[in-house]
C-alpha cells in the first residue's frame, strides 16, 4: 500500500492543453474515484501516473518517491482496463498468473498467488477455461485477479464496467468495492458515472476541462457543490436549476415565489437549484403541469413544466397523476441550493 500524490500536473499534446495543474494527493488505503464528462482528462491523469502517458510538467509520487521517469513496469501498480486485455490463448490460471512469470518468480509463487486471487473472486471454478468460454463479469474478474496476484501498492481502474449490462454493473460495483475493503490497497478508479463514484468512493475527485472542480466525500459532493458543474453533474436525477432574483428573502422566478434559506443580497440575480427528492408535490404550492410519469415501483419520477422549464420530481410511493394533470409544487427552503447567475459559484 501507498499515497499517491500529484503536484501541479500539466499534460500537453501538442499545443494543446489537456491538464491544467492537477494537485492531488490521496492517502495510504483510500478509494479515489475521478470522475467527469468525456474529454475532462480524467484516464490521461490515470494513465500518467500508471506511466503510459509522458508527463508535461510537475511530478507524481508513489509511496513518497518521485515517479515521473520511472518505467511502468517499475512503479508497483496493477491496471484494470475497460477492454479486459485478456490474452485469447491462455487459460484463466494462466492469464492471472502471466505478470509473475514474467517477473521469473517460481512455480510454487505463481500458483500461490493465482489460487489466492481465484479464491477471493471466486474464480476457482473457472481457471481451466479460456475467456471466449467467460461471461462479461467473468472476464472482468480475471482482469482483477491479474492485478490482485501482483499484490501492488496501488490499483488503476480505467472505467471497468462500462462493457457490462446494467445489472452486472451493480453487482460488480458492490464486487469491487468488498474487494477493495478485504485489500485495503491505495485505489484510483476513473469513471464518467457519478452514480458509481458516489456508490464506491472514500473520496472524489470531480474534474472538468482539464481540472478539479471539487474534491471531497460523496455526500458532501451531494449536499454542498461548490459550483453549478458539479451540482448539475453529481445526483441522479440531476439537480434541478433556473435563474432567477432574490428579493425578500425568496426567488422570484417563473411567476412564483421560490424559498430558501440563504439570503444573498437583495436584488441579486441568482441560479436556483433543487433537487428532485426535495420539491415535493402535493398540499399547498407552485402550480405545475405533469408532462411525464416514470413509475419505479418504491417511487415515482414525474417530469413536469412550469412556463418553458421543466423539473424532474420524486414522490415516495405510487403516484395518480397522469400526463396533463396540475399538481402543486412544495420546495423544501432548507434543501435549496443557491448559485450566482454569472459565475456560478455557491452563494
Amino acid at each position: 500500500m501507498a499515497a499517491v500524490s500529484f503536484h501541479e500536473v500539466r499534460k500537453d499534446f501538442g499545443k494543446t492543453r489537456i491538464l491544467h495543474g492537477i494537485s492531488l494527493d490521496i492517502s495510504d488505503g483510500e478509494f479515489m474515484v475521478l470522475v467527469g464528462p468525456s474529454g475532462c482528462g480524467k484516464s490521461t491523469l490515470l494513465r500518467m501516473l500508471a506511466g503510459l502517458e509522458d508527463i508535461s510538467a510537475g511530478s507524481i509520487a508513489i509511496d513518497g518517491r518521485v515517479v515521473n521517469h520511472v518505467e511502468s513496469k517499475d512503479r508497483d501498480i496493477a491496471m484494470v482496463f475497460q477492454s479486459y486485455a485478456l490474452y485469447p490463448h491462455m487459460t484463466v490460471r494462466d492469464n492471472m498468473g502471466f505478470s509473475l512469470k514474467l517477473r521469473k518468480e517460481n512455480e510454487p509463487r505463481v500458483a500461490q498467488g493465482v489460487a489466492r486471487a481465484a479464491k477471493i473472486l471466486n474464480l476457482e471454478p473457472y481457471l481451466e477455461r479460456y475467456p471466449r468460454e467467460l461471461s462479461g463479469g467473468q472476464r472482468q474478474r480475471v482482469a482483477m485477479g491479474r492485478a490482485i496476484v501482483r499484490d501492488p501498492k496501488v490499483f488503476l481502474f480505467d472505467e471497468p464496467l462500462s462493457n457490462l449490462d446494467a445489472k452486472l454493473r451493480v453487482a460488480m460495483r458492490s464486487e469491487i468495492k468488498a474487494l477493495h475493503q478485504r485489500l485495503k490497497t491505495t485505489t484510483v478508479y476513473v469513471t464518467h458515472d457519478q452514480v458509481e463514484a458516489m456508490s464506491m468512493a472514500d473520496r472524489i475527485a470531480v474534474m472538468n476541462d482539464g481540472r478539479i472542480e471539487q474534491l471531497g466525500g460523496p455526500l458532501e459532493l451531494y449536499d454542498r457543490p461548490v459550483n453549478l458543474f458539479v451540482a448539475q453533474f453529481i445526483g441522479s436525477p440531476a439537480m434541478n436549476v433556473f435563474e432567477g432574483v432574490y428579493r425578500e428573502g425568496a426567488v422570484q422566478a417563473l411567476g412564483a415565489s421560490w424559498p430558501c434559506s440563504l439570503k444573498p443580497q437583495e436584488g441579486q440575480r441568482v441560479k436556483y437549484g433543487i433537487r428532485p427528492e426535495h420539491l415535493q408535490s402535493g398540499g399547498a404550492g407552485i402550480p405545475a403541469e405533469v408532462v411525464v410519469v416514470e413509475p419505479m415501483g418504491a417511487e415515482t419520477e414525474l417530469l413536469v413544466k412550469l412556463q418553458e422549464q421543466t423539473f424532474t420530481v420524486i414522490t415516495r410511493g405510487r403516484s395518480r397523476a397522469g400526463p396533463g394533470d396540475r399538481v402543486l409544487l412544495a420546495p423544501q427552503a432548507e434543501h435549496a441550493h443557491l448559485f450566482d447567475a454569472a459565475s456560478g459559484r455557491r452563494l
